[in-house]
């Protein structure tokens, strides 16, 4: 992390702690005092790492007591997965690269419209498949514009989270989106990725994500069968 800003140093380091389990969700994260003296810095230094994580959802503050952990979703970016029969552990979700990040030209998102300046630089496509417990439950395809991602086609994405990758590399973080959800009958792709019979109900979920950089979107499609799990999200 040598070349991050110091907050942001702080705001990983302590977002990972979280996210391995160090602090679980209900536990008060050290004083600003204490992770002043953690990290040799400033208080205003802190504050905006822990700011940063609130805006997150990963840390409540509340006056009197401190900085209360949530916890972090486990499951595929904006979406999580909850337990109805077991629970869902951290090294529960596996996923795999069917498609690596590749060039492709666009004329639309899944149903999305793109704009001009989308459409001329092209996007970078490519496709996952998630499996949790050793089940395959979600295939996802993503695409978004080839514009400023510098090496992006480096980045090993094997069990890597987008959006983690998106933020450590170049800053980028989601701020919001628009998903549309359809239901479904499994065609043959998907009846194989999902070993189901062909017709099997599938919920799809096409998603256009907000970034923090302005006109920078990330595309999703996102096919789902998430038997004995609940599926939530929020944007």
């Amino acid at each position: 992390m040598k070349n991050l800003p110091i907050y942001k140093s702080v705001y990983e380091t302590l977002r990972k702690e979280i996210t391995e389990g160090k602090y679980k969700a209900g536990d008060l994260l050290p004083s600003e005092n204490e992770l002043c003296d953690k990290f040799k810095t400033t208080r205003s230094t802190v504050r905006k790492a822990l700011r940063t994580l609130v805006e997150e959802g990963m840390v409540l503050k509340h006056h009197g007591k401190g900085s209360i952990v949530k916890g972090a979703p486990k499951g595929i970016g904006i979406l999580s997965l909850s337990g109805t029969t077991t629970a869902v552990g951290k090294e529960s979700l596996r996923t795999k690269i069917i498609v690596k990040p590749e060039h492709r030209e666009w004329d639309e998102a899944f149903s999305f419209p793109i704009t001009r300046d989308e459409k001329k630089s092209g996007c970078i496509y490519f496709e996952r498949l998630r499996e949790m417990n050793g089940s395959p439950m979600f295939f996802d395809i993503t695409m978004l514009q080839d514009k400023g991602l510098d090496k992006f086609y480096d980045i090993d994405f094997e069990n890597e989270s987008l959006f983690d990758s998106l933020r450590k590399n170049y800053g980028i973080t989601v701020t919001g989106g628009t998903q549309q959800i359809f239901a479904i009958k499994a065609d043959k792709r998907l009846s194989d990725f999902f070993h189901t019979a062909p017709g099997t109900p599938v919920l799809q979920l096409n998603r256009k994500i907000e970034t923090s950089f302005e006109d920078f979107y990330i595309y999703s499609q996102v096919f789902c069968v998430t038997y004995g799990y609940g599926l939530t999200g929020t944007f």
